[in-house]
């Protein structure tokens, strides 16, 4: 039999986040309106009613969970948690509680997940990228070890412990340490089940269901969601249930989907499963529904047709359903032909309407699913740094520089947004008001399905509300903003590009997102100076950082290892984590003008890298790679001795697996894309003016180890780091002299950039300066080009100017043609 629609429980006044069903009388909902409720019914054939609402406060509650009852509690505990970052346990005695019976401190951001043995050990899960299990309403364990935060928890035994993160791992706990890491999601993991006699079964952001075994092993993976899985629960038969942003509970038999239930709402965000076999969702119109497979807990007729109603009267847009060209489509009367396979979407023309039905394989019928409209947006949320978003903008600073990622929620106040953007990437606040306006203009807010309004989610809800006015004031209710996850699930594509007009602000220094550098400026245009551009003295640096941040990354990667059995032997030793100290003390004070007295830094620091790089996994050696770069800017006779830069240099390429350069497909593997971009920052900073560049074979081992690389496997980022290392020598070679071989294999690389550069006017232009400079400087030293790379230059010279409207590019290229 399919599943109907059983009980409707209306009783909140906005999303409905968490969901729990223990026995067949009893479910537990948690809400963003501040509450969560118990429902109860007597008997089988007796209505769900609301028995108890529980408030600890006037925070979001976004998790619930079940203690089974015991002396002290007849009926058994609720426990909630949310924003106020404290699991809240109360009785369940039929009223409503505003004070808890027990409150468990100890999570320091909103708590996500929760999760009860059937013993009463409880473990929750937090953005703060924890999980902690409480045992007799005491901590008994920390789990430390995610990068991210901590969505979904399940305690498999008193214990062991499975937790899943926007990191997209899932780990498994043997009391606090992580026994495995199971890899295999593509996007934040969001939900996890316990599936007996085979192990459990995990969803996530990339649309995905996977089972796994317990040692690690995928046993099957489960696709036909068209968003976001939320959540999951497992029937008493083994069947699989699930719940996303597609609008959408399926049914899995057998590694099938064998039923697809349409709600009228955007987000089904929580899914639970009763012993009976009923199913009972809670989404983001404020709804707790129940469905069975049994027909006698159908509900009735004229509720059935309602419901069916309800469905059919959603606005659907466009991009959730896919491109929409009407002159192309049928009328009803390709309904008469049956489905492929349940959930199957089929539009048809009806007059003037576009209507999308979907086939349900259990009725043998198509259900009329709604109306296809056009919308703003993509038709999902955004993601940044394992978060929701309304809207992820992408802003301009420079050309030749990553834009800065701009994360804003609709209902958010922009100028909130703004400060946070600024304040991230160490941009001026005096910009406030042009971040805001750009929010202001660039995000746009859409009303999906009915004009209701009541629901809005001020954390992962649907895109159903609008964005705020102009006001730098948002109300009562914004104090209590999601800074995390956003509404609509749809990117906003900005319009224009906000641009501070004086700051080059190197906005990545790795996958923690901390900020970079303020550049040196470029060689400014001919027409801006009295004096021609060759020779260019200045070097372009990356050396601005966030050192606080960069450190906390680095310790906190290292704690990481240290808590994990398979890779404690590779956490950093004592007298290594000394040496790291010193640095970042160094680093501290020198990045902030306020150097007193810090002893210098010496090649022991240098020494001390080396080995963290050379066995620290490739995904998390960033921070590491990061503080190489600056040790080159503000340190570089730290491995000035004979012998010390070539082996520190050996160690970088090694770090960033340059040896498989030549044979990886753009775009790279993000740990090698985040490790390469450093290496070449790193090797910018080391070639800046006055390093002695014809001392050893250092410069030598770089310009040859570049020429492995084709240029084609480098982003744009890379590709301008790449520039930068050949202006910065070119530089250096200005002052002194070098060996001929060395100064032709940097020659070589610079019309090898000039000849296959056809886009980004940024790269073409310093790597032309870098020709200049290393032209005129081979005048200077009576060391002139020889005939092949002189004629070169002259035919790349000669193109430039058709390839590249810049007119900088034009007034160095006329210089340079000149010095030939």
């Amino acid at each position: 039999m399919p599943y109907k629609l059983s009980a409707t429980l209306s009783g909140h006044s906005s999303d409905v986040r968490a969901i729990t069903s223990p026995t067949n009388s009893i479910i537990l909902s948690a809400s963003r309106d501040t509450t969560a409720v118990s429902w109860v019914r007597s008997s089988p054939s007796t209505p769900f009613n609301q028995a108890s609402v529980l408030r600890a406060g006037s925070r979001f509650v976004n998790s619930v969970g079940y203690i089974h009852p015991s002396i002290d509690a007849p009926q058994g505990y609720a426990v909630t948690g949310g924003q106020d970052m404290v699991l809240n346990i109360f009785p369940l005695d039929g009223a409503d509680k505003d004070d808890p019976t027990y409150s468990l401190v100890g999570h320091t951001a909103n708590i996500c997940a929760i999760h009860v043995s059937p013993q009463g050990t409880i473990i929750s899960g937090s953005w703060d990228k924890t999980a902690k299990v409480w045992s007799q309403f005491q901590l008994q364990y920390d789990l430390q070890g995610h990068t991210e935060a901590v969505w979904a928890v399940l305690a498999t035994d008193e214990d062991r412990f499975l937790t899943a993160s926007a990191d997209k791992t899932i780990r498994l706990w043997q009391q606090h340490k992580t026994v495995r890491t199971f890899q295999g999601h593509k996007d934040v993991v969001r939900g996890l089940a316990w599936m007996p006699d085979i192990g459990f079964a995990s969803c996530s952001n990339d649309s995905e269901i996977i089972v796994w075994t317990f040692e690690g092993d995928i046993v099957y993976t489960l696709s036909g969601h068209t968003s976001f899985v939320y959540s999951l629960s497992v029937l008493h038969t083994g069947d699989v249930v699930s719940s996303g942003e597609d609008r959408s509970v399926r049914v899995w038999k057998d590694g099938e989907c064998s039923q697809t239930i349409v709600h009228p709402a955007t987000s089904v965000w929580a899914v639970a499963t009763m012993p009976n076999g009923d199913i009972v969702s809670g989404s983001s119109d404020g709804v707790v529904r129940v469905f069975s497979e049994a027909e006698e807990r159908w509900a009735s007729a004229e509720e059935l047709k309602a419901y069916g109603d309800q469905v059919a009267s959603q606005a659907l847009p466009v991009q959730q359903v896919g491109d929409v060209k009407k002159s192309d489509l049928p009328g009803p009367e390709a309904l008469s032909e049956p489905g492929n396979k349940d959930g199957q979407v089929k539009m048809v023309r009806n007059g003037d309407l576009v209507e999308a039905h979907q086939w349900d394989g259990m009725a043998r019928q198509w259900q009329k699913v709604g109306d296809v409209v056009d919308a703003v947006g993509s038709g999902r949320k955004q993601i940044y740094q394992g978060k929701e978003y309304d809207y992820v903008f992408d802003v301009d600073i420079k050309d030749g520089v990553p834009p800065l990622k701009l994360p804003y929620n609709a209902n958010e106040n922009p100028y909130t947004a703004a400060n946070r953007f600024l304040e991230q990437n160490d941009l001026p606040l005096s910009y406030i008001d042009e971040v805001a306006n750009f929010i202001q203009k660039n995000a746009s807010g859409t009303t999906l399905g009915s004009n209701n309004n009541d629901y809005v989610d001020p954390f992962t809800g649907a895109s159903r509300y609008q964005a705020q006015s102009n006001s730098a004031s948002t109300g009562p209710s914004s104090q209590y903003m999601d800074p995390f996850t956003g509404a609509s699930r749809y990117s906003g594509a900005p319009q224009q590009a906000f641009q501070p007009s004086s700051e080059y602000m190197d906005p990545f220094t790795g996958a923690s997102r901390y900020s970079g550098s303020p550049q040196t400026s470029t060689p400014t245009p001919q027409a801006a100076r009295a004096t021609a551009i060759i020779p260019c003295v200045d070097s372009i640096s990356f050396k601005q950082a966030n050192v606080s941040a960069m450190q906390t990354k680095l310790y906190q990667f290292d704690e990481a290892l240290k808590n994990e059995i398979s890779t404690s032997s590779l956490a950093m030793y004592p007298d290594e984590l000394e040496k790291i100290d010193e640095a970042f003390a160094l680093l501290t004070q020198v990045t902030n003008g306020t150097k007193t007295g810090v002893p210098p830094l010496t090649g022991q620091h240098i020494e001390a890298i080396i080995p963290i790089l050379d066995r620290w996994p490739s995904s998390q050696r960033f921070p590491v790679m990061d503080l190489s770069r600056l040790l080159a800017a503000y340190c570089a006779a730290a491995s000035a001795a004979p012998g010390e830069r070539e082996q520190f240099f050996a160690c970088l390429f090694k770090a960033s697996d340059w040896s498989t350069i030549a044979s990886v497909r753009a775009p790279m593997p993000k740990p090698q894309e985040t490790n390469v971009l450093l290496l070449l920052r790193t090797l910018a900073n080391c070639f800046m003016d006055g390093t002695p560049i014809n001392e050893g074979q250092w410069a030598n081992q770089v310009l040859e180890a570049l020429t492995q690389a084709p240029l084609g496997v480098f982003n744009k980022a890379q590709r301008t780091c790449y520039a930068t290392i050949l202006l910065n020598f070119s530089c250096a070679y200005l002052k002194i002299p070098i060996d001929s071989s060395v100064r032709s294999k940097h020659v070589e690389l610079t019309l090898q950039v000039l000849r296959s550069e056809k886009e980004d006017q940024e790269v073409a232009y310093r790597t032309l300066v870098a020709l200049g400079n290393m032209v005129y400087g081979a005048k200077s030293h009576r060391a002139p080009l020889d005939t092949t790379q002189s004629n070169g230059a002259k035919q790349i010279i000669a193109a430039l100017p058709s390839t590249f409207a810049d007119a900088r590019i034009k007034n160095v290229a006329s210089e340079v043609a000149q010095l030939l």
